[in-house]
């Protein structure tokens, strides 16, 4: 993808004026002018050139338009579609829940997300043979909020063969590692291609709404398929969207870095999975569980892989990338990718930033490994927001010695590694101010970070990882940037004040490279 193509082939130049711009991390009353997808002068209003169109902001804040740098569009566009879960509270809550939408789809497969039993007073959750008389024999799959185990029922695990031979597998109803992505595999398969495209379309639509311009979208084999990610691409340049940079999972030995280029994908990497998440218990530790000692997690490749995989890379020209989120897990990686810098060249390997999802689970040697090997880390701040501090899951499945060190932003910004800002959305909601107040809120004190630099995780570090030019409000940068109502509290320099509230700012209007993607009619373009 070339992710500062125009848009639009021309545009008449527009003076934006009458608030307030976001510009090297600080606000100020400067206004600018826009044209050819360009912003081509900023300054005074009084000082600006000639042009013939105006837009008025009344006060309004203009910043450079967020990145959401891990998202699952389809299953985000279902998941605002289909039944929501994360209100539930208990086995009856889900149990009900199926009924009401068994009633509504009348035999068609019900799909759910979101549930997340470790906030539940009674953690006993709905078996497979519940769901059957709940759904009346329907297939039903309800993935967990971190979308890497599912509640199934019996009828969908029986049409699934050899499924009770695969780990994972529970017949209870509760399926995880290769179990949970064979049932999962079955469940989308119900989904029709014009499906697909809707919900597509309903998660561009939402996360334009949010004053984000561009997506990362994490495709692969195992997650949405080919036709998957070939649809999405297809659809974000087709019309009027946020821009779409597509991740493909799968490793370079097995055709990755040929698939990634099929679909007109940017890196090979994203969410290729070494292991799996805390909530599932499939993340990959060096001690055990805490709430559940017989089990370290799940390792799915070892680090000869890895150094295979980012070597390949390294020498394509591509950045490689993974999905890691435990200790154990961690430690793979960084051995791996020290063994490719020595059969490809340190500062070859550095060039490539390769990049890492989520990245949780880290001590002091592997942040300073990750900083020497020039990863880049994409992080998702409201994690941190739904499962920290000494009450969360994180400490309810680790214990209180590891759980509270998750997540250390502060001390990945301070050794110098670039970080991402990203959703992992429908895992956590689409909220990008909610993610700038949960890094600066860090329920761990001494890993919060300032306003400005988690401002910048989530829009200008987020475009510059990708190669494009937008992330900035300056003369000579892509006009990718969002308007925001001008009735939000603010702090003392101007800022949003986040701490004020819980709410977000209501966006007016996102425009990528020149081009509108959401309006909601307040603001208008007039002569000048």
């Amino acid at each position: 993808m070339t992710v500062d193509a125009p848009k639009v082939r021309s545009t008449e130049p527009v003076l934006w004026h009458g608030g307030r711009l976001i510009t090297d991390g600080a606000v100020t009353s400067s206004s600018m002018v826009v044209a050819d997808g360009v912003i081509v002068w900023v300054g005074e209003a009084s000082r600006a050139p000639s042009t013939r169109l105006a837009v008025d902001v009344r006060g309004a804040l203009i910043t450079p338009a967020f990145v959401d740098g891990h998202m699952h569009a389809t299953d985000t566009g279902l998941a605002l579609a289909g039944l929501d879960l994360s209100g539930s509270r208990s086995k009856a809550d889900v149990l009900e829940a199926v009924s009401r939408m068994c009633r509504q789809l009348r035999g068609r497969t019900i799909l759910g997300h979101g549930w997340d039993e470790s906030a539940w007073p009674i953690r006993e959750l709905p078996t497979a043979a519940e769901l059957d008389r709940a759904s009346y024999g329907s297939f039903v799959y309800l993935s967990r909020i971190d979308v890497h185990s599912a509640l199934v029922s019996g009828a969908l695990m029986s049409s699934v063969r050899s499924l009770a031979g695969q780990a994972g597998y529970d017949s209870s109803g509760w399926l995880s590692r290769e179990a949970h992505q064979a049932i999962r595999n079955a469940a989308l398969e119900s989904i029709t291609p014009g499906q697909r495209v809707d919900a597509q379309r309903l998660a561009l639509q939402t996360v334009a709404s949010l004053g984000i311009g561009a997506v990362h979208e994490m495709g692969g084999p195992d997650i949405g398929g080919a036709d998957d990610a070939t649809a999405l691409v297809a659809l974000a340049n087709s019309a009027q969207w946020p821009d779409v940079v597509v991740y493909w999972g799968q490793l370079a030995a097995d055709g990755g870095i040929e698939a990634m280029r099929d679909i007109g994908g940017y890196g090979a990497g994203g969410d290729l999975f070494i292991d799996g998440a805390i909530g599932s218990r499939t993340a990959c530790l060096r001690s055990p569980y805490s709430d559940f000692a017989d089990t370290h997690g799940a390792l799915y490749f070892d680090s000869a892989a890895v150094q295979d995989h980012v070597a390949q890379c390294t020498l394509a020209g591509i950045q490689a990338g993974f999905h890691v989120i435990g200790d154990a897990a961690m430690d793979t990686i960084i051995s791996g990718m020290r063994a490719a810098a020595s059969d490809v060249g340190h500062d070859a390997l550095r060039t490539r930033h390769h990049r890492l999802e989520h990245a949780e689970m880290l001590d002091t040697q592997q942040i300073s490994a990750l900083a020497d090997l020039g990863v880049i880390a994409s992080v998702q701040p409201a994690f941190d927001a739904s499962w920290g501090g000494d009450d969360g899951m994180y400490c309810d499945r680790l214990g209180p010695d590891r759980g509270v060190r998750l997540n250390p932003f502060a001390d990945m910004l301070a050794a110098g590694i670039p970080l991402v800002f990203g959703s992992d959305s429908p895992v956590t909601a689409v909220d990008p101010w909610g993610a700038v107040r949960a890094a600066v809120q860090h329920r761990t004190i001494g890993q919060r970070v300032g306003i400005a630099a988690a401002f910048s995780a989530h829009t200008l570090a987020g475009h510059q990882s990708v190669g494009s030019s937008a992330g900035a409000l300056l003369a000579g940068s892509a006009a990718t940037f969002a308007v925001w109502a001008a009735d939000f509290p603010r702090d003392a320099h101007g800022w949003p004040d986040l701490s004020a509230t819980t709410t977000s700012p209501d966006c007016l209007r996102t425009v990528v490279r020149g081009t509108t993607v959401h309006d909601n009619g307040v603001l208008e373009e007039v002569a000048a």
